[in-house]
């Protein structure tokens, strides 16, 4: 049924518009009573066999709401009421941007992807913090913060821009996650380079710890997919060396080989997401686990559409799974599909629990080289 509304409505829509209607209409479902029940028991069931443990969190499940969809936190009971076992919101910044010139949002219909160029538009940190601060929770969902550099800050001064988003929200995140790897920031994605990377990460920790001292707040980085080889090894090491709880992998990426869509559409500048995405992405993660083990959580994100691909990340190495670009193609049964492909498996799979699947692939794979 979504997909047929999808073809006869929001397709000849203007894909930011179309977000902004979904999103009011997921936002009124979470806040009507009666409404909510009957969506939560139909969209988001529970299966015990997929509870996960993660960063020090119970979730339900895996499977997550990437950054993006809820840039300023104003729709966390819609997207748990959805089905979602952890939510990650932002980007926000330090100060409150309206991010780029519209148009700036794009769908690659044949591609199944999407490219922006939002820009981080947001609210600003202050903001989110109080809207956090004030918000009374329907459902309570393990809430992720994604904090990244504003736009008109220096890269000079992106450590101390950083600091203050992370000391305004560290209280409020189960989670904080630095994003350095957006290609819709001019010269954000030169800070994943180990010797800006290091210093940012390290003030983001000591800026959450002084912040938030009866707790201990999980630090994560996210990461491009464009990143060669030897730079993903680097960052996986820097993670180790530093004590950081998690590695996201990954975030949209500026390639566009093999494309199917218009070659003028194809060509618009900004991250592509979605399933172009797919293979490397899940590169990138069997590198990354390959290189930290479980010495360092690891999250799974980048074309990830249905509940196969989900598993091959967990097989791969990621502890929990995120999606953001197949949730606009795939409608608000998306999640309750992810879920109950997962749970049937793990059923058919050798493996007694999810944890006992994260990254048995990337570990076979290891042994046969080594025995080759």
């Amino acid at each position: 049924m979504y997909k047929l509304f999808f073809n006869l409505v929001f397709r000849w829509m203007d894909p930011e518009k179309a977000h902004h209607l979904a999103f009011r209409w997921i936002r009124l479902a979470a806040a009507t009573p009666v409404l909510r029940t009957y969506v939560t028991a139909v969209l988001a069931p529970r299966y015990k066999e997929l509870r996960t443990e993660a960063l020090g969190l119970r979730m339900h499940g895996p499977f997550g709401l990437a950054a993006g969809f809820d840039k300023n936190a104003v729709a966390i009971d819609g997207m748990a009421m959805l089905g979602f076992d952890h939510i990650e919101i932002g980007t926000v910044t330090g100060l409150a941007q309206p991010g780029n010139p519209k148009k700036r949002l794009f769908r690659l219909l044949p591609d199944r992807a999407l490219i922006n160029r939002m820009g981080f538009n947001n609210e600003g940190s202050a903001a989110v913090a109080q809207r956090l601060a004030e918000r009374r929770p329907v459902f309570k969902p393990v809430v992720g913060v994604n904090i990244g550099k504003t736009k008109v800050v220096p890269e000079s001064e992106a450590v101390d821009d950083y600091v203050t988003s992370a000391e305004r929200l560290a209280r409020h995140a189960d989670y904080l996650v630095v994003n350095v790897s957006s290609p819709n920031t001019p010269g954000l994605r030169n800070l994943q380079a180990t010797e800006s990377l290091r210093p940012l990460l390290s003030a983001v920790r000591e800026a959450a710890d002084r912040t938030v001292t009866d707790r201990r707040v999980p630090l994560l980085v996210k990461i491009a997919p464009d990143l060669a080889d030897e730079d993903v090894d680097a960052v996986a090491d820097l993670a180790v060396e530093l004590g950081l709880d998690g590695i996201i992998a990954t975030n949209t990426t500026i390639a566009r080989e093999g494309l199917r869509s218009a070659a003028d559409l194809a060509a618009e500048t900004g991250g592509l997401s979605g399933a172009p995405l797919k293979e490397r992405s899940l590169e990138v993660l069997r590198r990354l686990y390959d290189r930290v083990g479980d010495r360092v959580t690891l999250v799974g994100v980048g074309g990830i559409e249905n509940a196969e691909d989900a598993w091959q990340r967990i097989l791969a190495g990621a502890t929990l799974i995120q999606g953001y670009s197949a949730f606009i193609y795939q409608g608000p049964f998306w999640s309750r599909s992810i879920h109950k492909g997962l749970a049937a498996r793990l059923a058919t799979s050798p493996y007694a629990t999810l944890a006992d699947a994260v990254g048995a692939d990337t570990r076979d794979r290891a042994r046969k080289q080594a025995a080759a």
